[in-house]
């Protein structure tokens, strides 16, 4: 990002961008950044943008060959194209001899960094990988949005609103907009604040029914999954959500007996560094034998719904209710 920045202060550009990794808020701001920055907004005779998969290579190695209409470069850009995981030869050649007059913006999710377009990109301009960002980050993100807005809030306050909402730049962005719409009469946030307008993640909210399982709190757990399905979940989602925790409950555990550090664990099971430490508190809660049983009960009862020998509603609350007795 550092280096993003940079070439937007100094308006030196290059002529081919890669902006990639799982943060959607960072790569659609850096996108209409960079858009802005290189082309003049309203400018649409010198500008292209393609999306998804299926894009003619032909049609856009000619575009990029056509010389721009009364401006100083023609942008195209292309967006979950699927190019950086297929092979794509034909455009990676072909940047090596793109004119100058030409630039191209490349947002991906996955790329394979084996990919020759992807060292075509390298070679040619800037590869920037936009990742889920770091608690410390996310804080002073948060802190400079409540600053913009004239608001005070506590460091702890932004941590508790953290684990609520979940590490997603894009839904905590929404989820600002309505604490300042909530509190626009305040000079403050608090934690009330947070807890009353804020939406839990489902995510967090199969967390916190995995905890009262885990404590043997089976009303409380069962209140957990009656909340989800008023709010229109699926069973099997629920079902499929509480599986994946179980089995990254199984993977942190195993990792750690085996000496592994946060920071390995995050990458190797999928998780943000800063809740890492949560999954290592619940995770023991349970025997690693126990955690096996439950991943294999859950297929089980998918098994069962799928059979018509059980519903989806009723299954998923045996599921809960034999594991939290």
């Amino acid at each position: 990002m550092k280096s993003l920045n940079e070439d937007l202060k100094t308006g030196q550009f290059n002529s081919v961008y890669l902006l990639y990794g799982e943060e959607a808020y960072l790569k659609k701001q850096y996108k209409e950044k960079l858009r802005n920055a290189m082309l003049s907004p309203d400018d649409t005779m010198n500008y292209a943008y393609y999306e998804g998969k299926g894009i003619n290579i032909n049609e856009v190695i000619d575009l990029a060959e056509t010389l721009p209409f009364f401006a100083e470069r023609r942008l195209i850009i292309m967006e979950d194209t699927g190019l950086f995981k297929s092979s794509s030869s034909e455009l990676a050649d072909y940047l090596k001899d793109m004119p100058d007059t030409t630039s191209m913006i490349f947002i991906e999710t996955e790329v394979d960094k084996r990919n020759k377009l992807y060292k075509a990109v390298q070679s040619k301009g800037r590869a920037v990988e936009l990742g889920k960002q770091d608690e410390t980050t996310l804080i002073r993100w948060v802190a400079g949005f409540m600053k913009r807005e004239g608001k005070n809030v506590s460091e702890s306050t932004v941590r508790h609103m953290l684990a609520k909402v979940g590490t997603d730049m894009e839904n905590i962005q929404k989820e600002l907009e309505k604490l300042f719409c909530y509190t626009v009469d305040k000079d403050s946030i608090t934690t009330e604040d947070v807890e009353t307008i804020c939406t839990t993640l489902i995510t967090n909210q199969i967390f916190d029914m995995i905890n009262a399982v885990a404590e043997k709190q089976q009303k409380k757990a069962l209140q957990y999954y009656y909340d989800l399905l008023a709010l229109k979940e699926p069973p099997m989602r629920i079902l499929f959500l509480l599986a994946r925790q179980f089995k990254q409950l199984l993977e942190v555990k195993d990792m750690e007996q085996k000496g592994y550090g946060r920071k390995e664990i995050a990458e190797k099971v999928g998780l943000n560094p800063f809740v890492v430490g949560k999954y290592q508190a619940q995770a023991k809660a349970f025997q690693v034998k126990e955690l096996r049983n439950i991943i294999e009960d859950s297929v089980d009862t998918e098994e069962c719904v799928k059979t018509g020998r059980l519903t989806d509603i009723l299954a998923v609350e045996l599921f809960i209710v034999k594991y939290s007795k």
